[in-house]
């Protein structure tokens, strides 16, 4: 992957508790090869590679309702060690502050009732695909 990286190409790449994650621009480009929606779930360092390359991406921040809420979900699921929980609400935290920068997110859905949130998305993405679908008509 690190030569991958050297490259150019991943459109975004970090390493996260001594692992490294990263979205390579063939595997967006195969999807949108088949006309496709790439949906991505990246960390904030990502969102900030991405603004800076020529994608013009819809940018969709989906929160829990608060960082307590979200330990005690991570806490309910009893897969984590208390070292790896910690590091993810540390990172959580930071990203919700970051969030809240003025236009970095198109929307912000707060994940409070599962269905509801998924209602958001989905009004979300069709609103999208309309604008799209209206100006690849008029083009």
């Amino acid at each position: 992957m690190q030569t991958g990286i050297e490259n150019g190409d991943f459109i975004e790449h970090t390493e996260f508790s001594g692992n490294m994650y990263g979205t390579s621009k063939a595997a967006v480009q195969d999807v949108q090869a088949k006309n496709l929606i790439c949906i991505l779930d990246i960390d904030m360092q990502g969102v900030r590679s991405i603004k800076r390359t020529d994608l013009n991406p819809i940018y969709i921040s989906i929160q829990p309702p608060s960082r307590e809420v979200l330990e005690h979900r991570l806490r309910d699921r009893k897969t984590e060690s208390e070292e790896s929980l910690q590091k993810r609400l540390h990172a959580a935290k930071v990203d919700m502050e970051i969030s809240k920068e003025q236009g970095l997110f198109d929307t912000v859905i707060v994940n409070d009732d599962l269905e509801e949130a998924h209602g958001q998305l989905k009004a979300f993405l069709l609103e999208e695909i309309q604008k799209v679908k209206k100006t690849n008509m008029s083009s």
